[in-house]
This record gives C-alpha cells, structure tokens and sequence, in this order.
C-alpha cells in the first residue's frame, strides 16, 4: 500500500471510530426537501437550516405545493438563512423544475442535477451520496477545505479543484460518509479558529500542528 492510501485509510478508520454514524446534519423526510435544506445552507448554519425548515415544510408540505407557493412567502419564511430572495427564488424554480422535467423526483445525475436552479457541485454531490448512494459523491464544504488542506489531502481552497484531489485518493464507497464525518469533526475539534489541538486523534497527520512535514 502506497504512503497516501496509507494515511488515508488511517485516518477514515480513526474518523469511523470517533463517528460510528454518518448522518447528514440537515433534516427531512423527503428528498427534495433535503434539496431545498441544502440550497439554505449556503452562507448559514446546518443548526439555523434546521430552525427554518419545519416551518417552511409545514406551510407547503407536498412538492407540488412548494411549487406553487408565493415567492415572497417564501422569502419571509427563510430569511434568517440570508440570501434570502436568492435562495426563495431557487427553491420554488427548483420544485418546478422536478416536477416538469424529472417526474417529480430529485434526478440521480450530476448532470441533471446541475440544471436544477440553485444547485452546484457541492449540492448536487450531497444529494447523490444520501438519496442514491453514488460512490466517489465528495462534498467540499468549508470544512472539508479546510480540514483536508491541514492534513495534508489536499492543496488550494477552490472547491472544484479540492473535489477532484479527494476522489482520487478517496475510497469511492467511503467518500460520502467522509465527507460527512470531516462536517463533525470539524465542528467539535478542528475548528477553523482556535482548533482543540490538544484532543485531536489526527495530529500526526496535520501540517499545521507538525509545520515541518
């Protein structure tokens, strides 16, 4: 085994152990609800997402009501998650388009998935590893960026270019639930201000902890 699948595997198996579950931070129960939880997140907090949402859902709970719903009631429901009439614009284009174009359901391809209004790569990744199980889906969020960079996994903090370094190194069938674990890690311990360095399982690994590597 080569030095880098090495590190890895070491450190996906220390991950796994501080994480036996792998959850998505987002809630919901159906999948273009995550669609639409994921569309919020951007600029905000999962923990605020999660605030907004029930009552979002409450007030339009079918696809086809979401796809109905008032624009600028829709503004007011998720305006605390900023980008507000951005993101309220998304959401009702988005339901649209499922419901035109994609029988009602969130498309299983990145290509599909990227005409939906309002969805990325970044997006479009976290659908296809929690609704489809597609292996290689890495989401590169902030904390992946981050964390990754610091470990030595990848360079640079542009997401696409970040993608592509992690799904070649990356198991394909542990990707997603990386991605995910990196989310809990880097909220508990490897922050992006004053990291817990102290209680960090991964320190021999890290760049920033051991500048000389």
């Amino acid at each position: 085994m080569r030095p880098m699948q090495e590190k890895i595997s070491a450190i996906i198996d220390i991950m796994k152990r501080r994480y036996p579950e792998a959850p998505c931070a987002l809630h919901y129960s159906k999948d273009y609800e995550l669609m639409i939880a994921v569309r919020l997140s951007a600029q905000c907090t999962d923990a605020r997402v999660n605030l907004v949402t029930p009552a979002l859902f409450e007030a339009y709970p079918t696809l086809e009501a979401m796809a109905a719903a008032d624009i600028t009631h829709v503004e007011e429901l998720v305006h605390s998650c900023g980008f507000y009439k951005h993101k309220a614009r998304d959401i009702v284009l988005g339901c649209q388009m499922l419901l035109t174009d994609y029988q009602g359901k969130v498309p299983g391809t990145m290509e599909e998935l990227l005409r939906i209004p309002g969805v990325g790569r970044k997006t479009a990744n976290l659908l296809l590893g929690d609704l489809y199980a597609v292996p290689g889906s890495v989401v590169c969020d902030t904390h992946c960026i981050r964390i990754c960079g610091r470990l030595g996994l990848s360079h640079g903090k542009e997401p696409e270019k970040v993608e592509k370094q992690l799904r070649a190194i990356l198991p394909p069938e542990e990707s997603s639930d990386f991605c995910h674990r990196i989310v809990l890690f880097g909220r508990d311990c490897c922050t992006a201000r004053n990291p817990k360095c102290e209680e960090c399982p991964l320190t021999m690994y890290c760049r920033e902890f051991n500048p000389a590597m």
